[in-house]
């Protein structure tokens, strides 16, 4: 089984592909989808969708673990994390394969 696991944010989406087989894990490559500061929040959210669709399409993950959200006291940061995320979530659905 391959699997995708997704660290989401807006500046940095961390992403690992790892093979499970007899019991045991072996890591196929892992990286960020980086977005620039200055860039528009948009264009940032276009940016982690495009990455993440061509690297789902190039190692076709069967399952997907991504990390849930937890915030302390910075409302602006969460409501952009959680934008990404549910980019993140949509192009997931959308390039999933079976089992997602």
């Amino acid at each position: 089984m391959r699997i995708l696991g997704i660290d989401p944010g807006f500046a940095i989406t961390g992403f690992s592909i790892i093979d499970y087989e007899g019991n045991k894990f072996k890591l196929i490559t892992a990286g960020a989808i980086l977005t620039e500061a200055h860039t528009s929040f948009p264009l940032r959210l276009e940016k982690i969708y495009n990455d993440l669709t061509n690297i789902i399409e190039e190692y076709k993950p069967d399952a997907l673990s991504i990390e849930e959200l937890f915030f302390n006291n910075n409302a602006k940061t969460a409501i952009n994390v959680a934008q990404a995320r549910g980019v993140i979530l949509v192009a997931t659905k959308l390039k999933r394969s079976t089992n997602f």
